[in-house]
């Protein structure tokens, strides 16, 4: 547990098409929270060329400098809440960002199975690839907290779909604060606080009322996909070795 005065700075490290944006909802329906969503995605497309979609849009809406989106996550939190809450993609943390302000947040691995992250990415996109995962920062992330003294919980999102309180009562426990029964379940449709990317990927989200029932996949992935996701089966394997179960 990091607290900053009293501010709890709660940073939850996923890769895409995990339930994140799910997380990030719960965590917003408290009342004494606030949150950001995918606060790095400027710079990231900014620095990389990307071409993802609403590019121009997200660095036109964000901070592409990197240290003054890290000064905004450090600084005075919105509206003066005690819970500022920070929803990152892992692979966003790029190798130009220094990360010694990480280890002073209270830090949580998000990680899903790569194959059924695949197999959800490329209905969106055409093409996918390992680094689009962000498996390998959240690992090389974990290891660098692990090495600091400050282990991070890493939670899988299957676990939190089948017992979704209780994995929020223990994130709860883990950042200081009490749960509260109203962070399972929420208003559908949009917030302001959704990056301006939400009209391309937040479609369920915006549809949800609460975490879905969990549903086992058995996604057939084929070419390309397949080799992305089988890249990326050691270091899920590794990570969710060391989840929370509960």
């Amino acid at each position: 547990m990091t607290t900053n005065g009293q501010v709890i700075r709660l940073a939850v490290w996923s890769g895409p098409r995990n339930i994140s944006t799910a997380l990030m909802r719960s965590w917003e329906n408290r009342h004494d929270t606030v949150v950001v969503d995918e606060p790095l995605y400027a710079h990231y497309l900014q620095v990389t060329g990307l071409d993802h979609p609403g590019r121009d849009e997200v660095i036109a809406d964000g901070e592409a400098d990197w240290r003054r989106a890290v000064a905004a996550l450090l600084g005075p939190v919105p509206g003066g809440t005690r819970v500022f809450y920070q929803k990152h993609m892992a692979h966003h943390l790029l190798p130009g960002i220094e990360r010694g302000w990480v280890a002073g947040l209270t830090n949580v691995m998000l990680i899903r199975d790569p194959r059924e992250v695949v197999a959800s990415y490329v209905r969106s996109r055409a093409d996918v690839t390992a680094e689009d995962l962000g498996l390998a920062e959240q690992l090389e992330l974990y290891d660098e907290l692990v090495t600091a003294g400050t282990p991070p919980p890493v939670i899988d999102a299957r676990d939190v779909l089948l017992r979704p309180e209780a994995y929020l009562r223990a994130m709860c426990r883990h950042a200081g604060v009490g749960f509260i029964a109203r962070m399972l379940a929420w208003p559908p449709g949009p917030r302001d606080s959704d990056g301006v990317w939400g009209r391309y990927w937040y479609d369920g989200v915006w549809r949800s009322t609460g975490f879905a029932r969990y549903r086992p996949r058995h996604p057939q992935l084929q070419g390309p996909a397949a080799a992305v996701a089988e890249a990326c089966l050691p270091m899920y394997e590794r990570l969710h070795a060391a989840r929370w179960v509960l």
